[in-house]
């Protein structure tokens, strides 16, 4: 078990820039999508976080929110690498854990999403396939990572501050998935079916908003000194 209290400097996390810009970007490219898209007439106008009436991919697919999507998503793609990628040595010293798993999680997350970006736009069943996968794969590999981050603090005494609200982001993640699955296999209409798992990916999408928020958040709070045990 890892403790704060000996001798020596406390490792800082990334600086809370960072994981707002992770958080902020695709929040954007999202939403600028669809408004561009509904403007354009390319979706009907609706609110599909509830709606279901577009997928993320369906509202960034055609015209100028296609251009803005990728503009935004791409540099989103890489700054959540170096996130990923500077949390792990972070946790490491924080908390005793392998830093492997969520440096190489992350960076698969990122390559599963800048493949998805990249064929956005694109037609063919082989294009869909990629997409689908990219999208599938970017967003299981950043809970993996999460995941592997929440492991890793559960070893720290005190818990950190940013532990709780995480694992409130997790099981959000984690009902989302298990309802995405539910009314694949249960909504027998495929218009209904369709919009659930719309309405069910925007709402992942703020999840994973919520969670780099959080990380922000933590990391501005422990870098300026501020009280980071929960208990």
């Amino acid at each position: 078990m890892r403790h704060d209290a000996g001798p020596g400097p406390k490792p800082r996390p990334p600086s809370g820039w960072l994981p707002l810009s992770c958080a902020l970007l695709p929040f954007l490219a999202g939403h600028l999508a669809l408004y561009l898209s509904i403007r354009d007439g390319w979706v009907a106008a609706c609110l599909p976080h509830l709606e279901g009436c577009t997928s993320i991919s369906r509202a960034a697919r055609h015209g100028g929110g296609n251009g803005v999507f990728k503009a935004l998503m791409g540099p989103a793609a890489v700054l959540q690498a170096v996130f990923w990628w500077r949390m792990a040595p972070w946790l490491h010293m924080r908390a005793g854990a392998d830093p492997r798993p969520v440096a190489w999680l992350g960076l698969l997350a990122t390559a599963f999403l800048l493949l998805y970006v990249a064929f956005l736009g694109s037609e063919g069943e082989v294009y869909r396939l990629l997409r689908r996968y990219g999208i599938t794969v970017y967003f299981g590999g950043t809970f993996l990572a999460l995941m592997q981050v929440l492991r890793g603090l559960a070893r720290v005494r005190p818990r950190p501050a940013m532990a709780w609200p995480l694992q409130g982001v997790a099981l959000g993640m984690l009902a989302l998935g298990i309802a995405s699955v539910v009314a694949s296999a249960a909504v027998a209409d495929p218009v209904a079916r369709d919009h659930w798992e719309n309405r069910l990916e925007w709402q992942l999408g703020l999840w994973l908003t919520a969670m780099f928020g959080v990380f922000a958040w933590a990391c501005w709070r422990e870098r300026s000194g501020g009280v980071v045990g929960a208990g």
